[in-house]
């Protein structure tokens, strides 16, 4: 899938500059159909707008013949096609892989090698012309992931009490699985009428909950999706959160992920 989106000059934000490293976001999937993709996606636009190169691999979606992805990109024998990652990098869309399979495989790879970021290197030659792998999927795949990395995965609820005890369930599970810390955004969708007080007191009572039983401090904030100015805000807290991709180890197949039909990779 691909997603427009237009440069600007980004002047007098934070006078941040994009930098060569790859860099890694990582955002955990919900289960519901709330605004959590909008959001995703308009928080990619920014970052392009500021001048980094955004490809997201999205393991809520599983590659098939029609639509490949990470698992093929990992296997022996990409699609036809596929080199063209390095120059649509370049270009001004959102480039958006099916990733189920491939974050699957990497997930098995850092289990057995009980850290993640070492399985997560192989993400460096296949993505080395972008600025930014954001990594969208649920907190069972993320957490071997994201094992002894310096990431600080987001976490998108709503603004009031709805979805605060799957926040903490997730809190929890980032926190003992993988043992990082999250940020935990309140997204007021448009049209809703934004309730300052009581999401700033369900926040507080998150904060508390997750400094008590969990030990860990945590980032709270709330992002108006009508307010272009609460997701730059946001887009600029993650970039500050992002970890560090190195340069991978020798790319190693993954023997689970086949080659499927080449196509097209937009979807």
């Amino acid at each position: 899938m691909l997603l427009d989106t237009a440069m600007h000059q980004a002047m007098g934000l934070h006078s941040l500059t994009p930098q060569s490293d790859l860099r890694l976001l990582a955002v955990l999937s919900q289960p519901d159909g709330g605004p959590w993709l909008e959001m995703l996606w308009q928080l990619c636009a920014h970052l392009q707008r500021l001048g980094y190169p955004v490809v997201v691999l999205d393991g809520t979606a599983r590659e098939e013949p029609h639509a490949p992805g990470l698992a093929q990109l990992l296997g022996p024998a990409p699609w036809p096609g596929a080199g063209a990652l390095d120059t649509a990098a370049a270009g001004a869309s959102l480039a958006v892989l099916p990733a189920a399979r491939g974050l699957a495989w990497l997930a098995e790879q850092a289990q057995a090698e009980e850290e993640g970021t070492a399985a997560l290197r192989r993400l460096h030659p296949l993505f080395r012309a972008y600025a930014l792998v954001v990594l969208h999927a649920p907190p069972e795949r993320l957490a071997p992931l994201l094992h002894g990395s310096a990431s600080m995965p987001l976490i998108m609820t709503g603004p009031g009490t709805q979805g605060m005890v799957r926040c903490y369930r997730q809190l929890k599970h980032m926190a003992l699985h993988a043992g990082v810390r999250c940020t935990v955004a309140a997204i007021v969708p448009p049209g809703v009428a934004p309730q300052p007080q009581q999401t700033a007191q369900t926040l507080a009572t998150l904060q508390r909950s997750a400094h008590k039983h969990l030990g860990l401090p945590i980032h709270t904030t709330t992002v108006t999706a009508a307010r272009a100015q609460d997701i730059q805000r946001l887009a600029l807290q993650l970039l500050e959160n992002a970890g560090t991709l190195d340069a991978a180890l020798p790319l190693l197949h993954a023997q689970g992920c086949t080659a499927l039909s080449p196509l097209d990779r937009s979807h």
